[in-house]
């Protein structure tokens, strides 16, 4: 009976066994994770509820949202898409429901929900499970087979090997990778928050502007969405979307770099400046501290006034035009110094990973070692957040399941 061994205990290790086993149930499968808990980041993705994917059906689409990947991915995305990841997990009783920003979850709105699908299946699939066991090392013999070296001091032959440690820097699979002649793409961090201290953002934390865009200018970089301040800084969609496209430029920073933020999302400074004349003519017997005509949060709206210099209680027709171009500036173009980031707990992601260029994305399958796939983090593959990072880790398992399993005997 040929074995197939997969290295890592996460979604995509998981989910390429399980693919393999439906294709070829006369595979002996196993999964070997050094931690004493699988599905890890399963179980805490979304807030506990768990991002499974994104309802973003066009290929060509859904790649756009790949800071590293988009081009290898296209392929993989024709052959196994979310509408595949939803019908998979429908087919096993665990219904999918999307929300107004796309992002998918159970309709339970908890991740135990996915995790006791896979678990499920493994067990009725007969796929062996190791947990608290490591893989130190791969070595491949000179019939083409693999032996790993575990943590336990055993050691296991494989005719296939999946490796699918994710992309932090503890995964052993990025040694294992480079013991077989693969580049690593230099690791760093994505999706994260940014620490800011400034005046108008103290004490305003769980406040969220829905419609803002921020910018890093050098580097051209630029999204929108919400922005959430918290009492370190800033965080949010727009936020962590930036720092998934900047990952790399904010790392040669040490984190050190100025933004802008346009609380408006795509006002300009002169359409702000032009709502502000509307507004003294609407609004010009009230004071501006009650008839904000941004729809800001009041606390929010206060805090501007005030950076500003302008006493909540001034009237709109009294309000100076030097005061009404040093709002339209601070709501169209707040400047802010980065001081450090924050990883976010709930979609800590690591970009680099093994060279996309040294693996077959039909496959999976390294270009250099025949019979060993990747899949998931491992490879220098990251997506914003929004449940991307989840679809192609199913993406890229499926493939590896399948390929893995193909042409042993059945």
């Amino acid at each position: 009976m040929p074995t197939l061994a997969v290295i890592g205990g996460g979604a995509a290790g998981f989910f390429s066994a399980i693919t393999a086993a439906e294709v070829n149930p006369d595979t002996r499968i196993h999964i070997f994770e050094h931690s004493k808990r699988v599905l890890a980041k399963v179980a805490i993705s979304g807030g506990g509820r768990c991002n499974v994917t994104h309802a973003c059906f066009d290929p060509r689409e859904l790649v756009t949202r790949y800071p590293r990947g988009a081009k290898e991915l296209h392929g993989a995305f024709h052959a196994w898409q979310p509408q595949d990841t939803i019908d998979w997990f429908q087919a096993r009783g665990v219904a999918l429901k999307t929300e107004a920003d796309g992002r998918m979850f159970p309709t339970t709105d908890d991740s135990q929900t996915i995790i006791d699908c896979l678990t499920g299946e493994i067990e009725k699939l007969g796929i062996s499970l190791h947990i608290s066991t490591g893989v130190s090392k791969v070595s491949r013999q000179p019939h083409g087979t693999f032996t790993l070296h575990l943590s336990t001091s055993k050691t296991l032959d494989a005719d296939r090997v999946i490796v699918t440690t994710g992309g932090g820097q503890a995964s052993g699979g990025h040694q294992i990778s480079r013991d077989f002649g693969h580049t690593i793409a230099p690791l760093a961090p994505s999706l994260f928050t940014f620490h800011i201290d400034d005046p108008l953002l103290r004490d305003l934390q769980g406040i969220s502007i829905e419609n803002a865009s921020v910018r890093y200018a050098p580097a051209k970089l630029r999204q929108s969405g919400p922005i959430l301040i918290t009492h370190w800084g800033l965080s949010g969609p727009a936020i962590l979307k930036l720092s998934a496209w900047g990952a790399r430029v904010f790392q040669e920073l040490d984190y050190r770099f100025e933004i802008a933020v346009n609380w408006l999302g795509d006002a300009t400074i002169d359409e702000v400046r032009q709502r502000l004349e509307q507004a003294k003519s609407q609004y010009s017997r009230r004071n501006l501290g009650s008839a904000n005509p941004f729809d800001f949060q009041k606390r929010f709206w206060e805090r501007l006034l005030e950076i500003v210099s302008i006493k909540p209680d001034t009237q709109w027709a009294q309000l100076s035009k030097k005061h009404a171009n040093q709002l339209a500036e601070r709501i169209a173009n707040t400047r802010f110094q980065v001081l450090k980031k924050s990883m976010n707990k709930e979609e800590f992601v690591t970009c680099g990973g093994v060279s996309l260029k040294e693996v077959d994305f039909k496959t999976m399958q390294s270009k250099f070692v025949p019979g060993l796939h990747f899949a998931g983090e491992v490879l220098d593959i990251d997506g914003i957040t929004g449940g991307f990072n989840f679809q192609a880790a199913w993406t890229t398992a499926r493939l590896a399941g399948l390929a893995a399993s193909k042409g042993f005997p059945r």
